[in-house]
């Protein structure tokens, strides 16, 4: 994936893996790359983390405290993994929005769920977690999975995030971070820019998009770092728990 620098200087420039693009440019970027990537992700998912994933899940659904009658917004929801369950867990007076800013990814996603017979109490929609349309204090929890290292501005999702909650609501953030030991990271950087592009050639036929993934990885903030970005933006009772020796972490914060 290259990039061109336009004419136009002022523009910011911000983070695609790590190219340095204009902001403008970085939503479309990381559209190619899931637009390419849909159809097979839940396979490479499955593949890249040795079936893993599904665990890092299960402990997000168990933490989150979802109930019966509970609303619920899965933010960057994909192919639905996450409101699969969350589904079973609001029952009928409850409800699931799966949101996506990628339409692939969206289809993918209703697709799936409409074929394992999930349907009433979920519903979908294309959404920016930056500018979330939905009203304030309106979900019990919100989730984002694997999403918000490819969302450009950070802070401003999470604003938006605590928004729609209602008080007391709960947010979680499940996602790739900092290994604490330096063996294990060293290991996860060699296993992340040598065996994912690969593993993304043979399965995907698209190299580019896993060394995105791979760089976009490496350039999130760390497990301190976004627990300080969800404080800042008015969370409250701000938790981690580092999985798999850090290379994945969930944060837990309370909307006051």
């Amino acid at each position: 994936m290259t990039h061109k620098q336009g004419n136009n200087s002022e523009e910011t420039i911000t983070h695609f893996g790590f190219q340095n693009v204009a902001e403008s440019e970085k939503a479309s970027k990381v559209a190619e790359v899931f637009h390419s990537v849909a159809g097979r992700y839940d396979l490479m998912n499955d593949v890249l983390s040795g079936g893993m994933h599904r665990l890092w899940k299960r402990f997000t659904i168990e933490l989150s405290g979802v109930r019966a009658g509970n609303k619920v917004l899965d933010i960057a929801g994909g192919t639905g993994d996450l409101t699969r369950k969350f589904s079973r867990l609001v029952g009928a007076e409850g409800q699931v929005v799966l949101a996506d800013i990628n339409d692939s990814m969206l289809k993918v996603g209703r697709n799936r769920l409409l074929d394992k017979g999930i349907s009433g109490n979920v519903h979908f929609v294309q959404a920016n977690a930056e500018c979330l349309p939905f009203p304030d204090n309106h979900f019990d929890v919100v989730t984002i999975a694997f999403g918000l290292r490819n969302v450009t501005h950070k802070d401003t999702a999470i604003a938006s995030m605590l928004r729609v909650l209602k008080p007391g609501g709960r947010l979680l953030v499940l996602e790739f971070s900092k290994p604490k030991n330096p063996v294990l990271s060293k290991i996860y950087d060699t296993y992340s820019f040598n065996f994912m592009p690969l593993a993304g050639k043979l399965i995907t036929n698209d190299a580019d998009s896993y060394r995105y993934l791979a760089e976009s990885i490496r350039m999130h903030p760390d497990q301190e770092t976004l627990k300080a970005m969800m404080e800042v933006a008015g969370f409250e009772r701000v938790t981690y728990h580092n999985m798999t020796g850090g290379i994945v972490a969930l944060h837990r914060g309370i909307k006051p």
